[in-house]
């Protein structure tokens, strides 16, 4: 405020005056200094009916109305203004349990609440009624972890804190409302005047609690530019609350500008050119107003432009624009099922209870949910134990193992276990007569299948791995090498020119990988649980990311066909035989593929010794069960040896049917639960084959997995196009609109930017967090789709060579796209952008691979090249 008095000095006809605090609160409003302009604002403890009665008696003229800054001290006040000029706010309800009218009502659930039957699903924000308190809570869902995120006024470096509770207050009036998903950043806007409106970009302090300061511990903030919409918006805010100098916090989301706050008197700090254009500003207003009855011979200047648009040129020759990656999501636990056929009553009551008669079948998956389950199971192996209700018919052994899996972590949270019940009225088929019509081949009377699934969630590894590939991922972008590795990503984010949009399928594990890489990405700290709701956009709306597409009819025909060319007793890799194998299982002749046949050699052997593996390995886990002080041996991510031992058995007893055959579509299963126990068991396990049982389920899963994407070219592409079209068609409007940007663009206003060396750079970033059938899909779309029309390019080529040799697309599989543009080129020439194809395998396997072929880059990004991998 100094800094704006001192310039107002400075101006020929105005002096200025600051009341001793002494006299505005012990002296009568008579003995306050007689003044003509008044610049007053409420803060604590300051007494505004006071400085009321002194506005009506000297009748001064108001920089900001002071009646309606009793307003601006409530929340429900502040909306009802806002709601009456039309602007934008996030929906919301009152709980007022201060006022006497009836109607004050409030439910809540896990994952939502009522408030006077208007349903907010979590997340939702919770404010009190009185500005004052800045007390406000997030509430997290359950799918994300649960908790709250709980926010106050700045305490050194923190201004939120995350808290496990998930309840929301039972006292006090408050307001609900939608949170508003912002990617991390809020707005802080200043009015000086209904022309003018300086906006500044800040990390919110909803995402990690930790203020961003500079080295004199100032909060950093960086000015943006305001489009068209927002500069009304701000119009509106300071004509309605009658405060030429006015805040108020704007939420850009969804394509809009919402006000979630106003503060009423507030101003920039740190700014000069905010200093100077507000004494400007004001001593116009003022000298306009009061020249003419002071008799003051002054003119009146043309008024200060509104800050012209950046520009968007660049001073580099080759300048990133745009980055896109499409990554896998982190380590996980492998994926577990479990049936049973359930009739007691209480199964039935909770099937009843939850609305299962309508259609047939129950899907639960929140907390309370899954804790009746358990507590059924509880019940019954009670009563089973004490033989006090001898007509349970459900197996002790199932029960067991049901209780045991929704126990594991002694906490239901994130999506990790659920329960599906499926209403059979005339009971179960019996064995073989599952295609039967009478009512004699069923087990007798109505009963439910119970299916249990778990696992398949991100593990503590997993998320390392993901955090560290983020804070990787900053050196793809331009700056901060040297002494500050990684930072050019930092400051070109915390400068406001990233453009950044992270989305994720909705598996738990996919979405708590985006997060992880976020927290990395972005150097954040604390949980994931709010990164994840502020950062990380769900993507199942429009299909972009979920695996569920037209094309799983293809993709079981060539699944069939992969089990019939896989289930042949002969080897394949014999020189008589070899040529014909490879057209028919490998027929892209990708070097991994033909090196995994040669490996092979006879499929059906192959599968009999991992059987036999599997057999050696049960019996491992049953003889470290036996042992004295077992139950001491933690396994990893709590895992139990009695699951440990049932996640095997089912395998063994699934893999070899009693026909004899091997169901080849158990392979990937195989290879994905030694791979996870020789990564995080294997010292517990103390298995002498376990690497043995890796590399020969490994060779089966390296043919069984890829292939199951289409065995011919034709194959892949249809089924590719089925499983990703919709990213593919994301992925090119994310590029074309970086050629052709619009008024959303993230833009510093260069006239306020201090110590940023090019404020017109801005970069797009696009995250896509997926599951393997998505990153087979793309790579077989880049690598058969006819991207490189020349047949002989020897970059392509050589990216080619490498990309067949790899054998598997592991955990964080990438696949990015980098686009360049030289703005020295004209628009339209081919010369003006330039992409590049970068693509990794993912995390290091066990045993380490050596994939052939070194990729390919050019000596010079100069040279006439639009695409190439490394």
């Amino acid at each position: 405020m100094k800094e704006i008095l001192w310039r107002l000095e400075r101006w020929r006809y105005i002096q200025t005056l600051i009341f001793d605090e002494k006299v505005i609160l012990n002296e009568p409003v008579e003995k306050w200094p007689v003044v003509e302009v008044l610049i007053c604002f409420f803060s604590q403890d300051f007494p505004l009916d006071k400085a009321l009665q002194y506005t009506e008696l000297r009748k001064p003229f108001l920089i900001n109305d002071l009646k309606a800054q009793f307003g601006i001290q409530d929340r429900r006040e502040v909306y009802r203004i806002l709601e009456s000029q039309g602007v934008e706010l996030p929906r919301y309800a009152v709980l007022d349990r201060d006022s006497d009218e009836p109607g004050c009502m409030l439910v809540e659930s896990d994952d939502h609440i009522e408030v006077n039957s208007v349903m907010f699903n979590k997340p939702f924000v919770e404010k009190p009624v009185s500005a004052a308190d800045h007390n406000i809570y997030i509430y997290y869902p359950t799918s994300a972890g649960g908790g709250s995120q709980r926010l106050f006024r700045k305490v050194g470096s923190r201004s939120s804190v995350y808290s496990p509770e998930s309840r929301v207050r039972k006292s006090g009036s408050y307001i609900y409302e939608d949170f508003m998903p912002t990617d991390g950043t809020d707005v802080k806007v200043y009015t000086v005047g209904p022309e003018y409106a300086h906006a500044e970009a800040r990390k919110s302090p909803a995402l990690d609690g930790k203020v961003e300061r500079d080295s004199e511990g100032k909060e950093i903030r960086y000015p943006v530019i305001l489009g068209n919409d927002e500069k009304l918006i701000a119009r509106k805010v300071c004509l309605a609350f009658k405060q030429m100098v006015c805040g108020f916090d704007l939420l850009r989301a969804d394509g809009k500008a919402y006000v979630c706050d106003v503060n009423g008197f507030s101003f920039v700090k740190n700014s000069v050119k905010y200093y100077d254009d507000c004494a400007y500003l004001l001593g116009n207003v003022i000298l306009r107003k009061l020249a003419p009855q002071l008799d003051i011979p002054w003119k009146i200047p043309p008024q200060l432009e509104d800050p012209p648009f950046v520009p968007t040129t660049f001073g580099r020759m080759m300048e990133l624009r745009c980055v896109i990656a499409v990554i896998r999501h982190g380590d996980r636990t492998p994926k577990q099922k479990m049936k049973m056929e359930v009739k007691h009553a209480k199964f039935f009551h909770i099937f009843s209870k939850h609305g299962g008669f309508k259609t047939g079948q129950l899907k639960l998956k929140h907390p309370k949910q899954l804790q009746e389950i358990l507590d059924v199971s509880r019940f019954l192996l009670d009563e089973i134990r004490h033989k006090s209700e001898p007509d349970i018919e459900e197996k002790k052994s199932n029960l067991e193992q049901l209780k045991a899996v929704l126990e594991m972590y002694g906490h239901f949270s994130g999506i990790n276990r659920k329960v599906q019940l499926k209403y059979l009225p005339h009971g179960r088929p019996k064995k073989n007569k599952s295609h039967s019509s009478s009512e004699d081949d069923y087990s007798g009377g109505p009963s439910l299948i119970l299916i249990l699934k778990w696992g398949g969630e991100l593990t503590p590894a997993g998320r390392i791995q993901a955090e560290e590939l983020g804070k990787a991922f900053r050196f793809i972008y331009p700056g901060g090498h040297g002494d500050n590795p990684g930072c050019g990503l930092l400051r070109l984010h915390s400068t406001y020119r990233h453009d950044l949009k992270i989305y994720a399928s909705d598996e738990g594990r996919v979405q708590m990988t985006a997060a992880a890489f976020a927290k990395g990405f972005l150097a954040l700290e604390g949980e994931l649980t709010p990164i994840l709701v502020q950062m990380v956009k769900s993507a199942n709306t429009n299909g972009l990311l979920d695996n569920d597409c037209e094309s799983s009819k293809y993709q079981n025909m060539v699944k069939h066909h992969l089990s019939e060319a896989m289930q042949q007793d002969r080897d394949l890799a014999a020189d008589s035989e070899l040529e014909r194998s490879i057209e028919t299982i490998a027929p892209t002749r990708a070097r991994s593929l033909v090196h995994s046949l040669q490996l092979i050699r006879n499929p059906v052997l192959m599968c009999e010794t991992c059987y036999e593996l599997m057999h050696r390995l049960t019996d491992c886990i049953r003889t470290r069960m036996g042992e004295p002080g077992s139950h001491d041996i933690e396994l990893y991510h709590e895992e139990t040896w009695e699951l440990m031992l049932r996640r095997w058995s089912k395998l063994e007893k699934d893999f070899k049917t009693k026909s004899g055959q091997f169901d080849i579509s158990k392979i990937p299963d195989i290879y994905d639960c030694i791979k996870y126990d020789m990564q995080h068991n294997q010292k517990r396990l103390q298995f002498s084959d376990t690497e043995q049982l890796y590399l020969w389920s490994k060779s089966l899963a390296d043919i069984i997995i890829p292939q199951e994407y289409g065995i011919t070219v034709e194959d892949k592409l249809t089924i590719s196009q089925g499983i990703c079209l919709a990213l593919l068609r994301k992925i090119r409007g994310d590029l074309m609109n970086v050629m052709a940007p619009d008024e959303s663009t993230h833009r510093l206003n260069p006239k306020y930017s201090k110590g940023v060396m090019s404020p017109g750079r801005h970069v797009r970033t696009r995250l896509y967090f997926t599951s393997e059938s998505h990153i087979h899909s793309l790579l077989n779309v880049l690598r058969y789709g006819g991207l490189v029309q020349r047949p002989n390019d020897e970059q392509w080529g050589r990216a080619m060579e490498y990309v067949g040799s790899v054998s598997e697309l592991n955990y964080l599989t990438q696949i990015v796209i980098m686009l360049y543009e030289d703005p020295s080129k004209d628009i339209q020439s081919e010369h003006r952008f330039h992409v590049e194809l970068h693509f990794s395998p993912g995390a290091i396997c066990c045993l380490p691979e050596q994939c052939s072929g070194p990729g390919f880059r050019p000596h010079s990004r100069n040279e006439n090249v639009t695409v190439y991998f490394v």
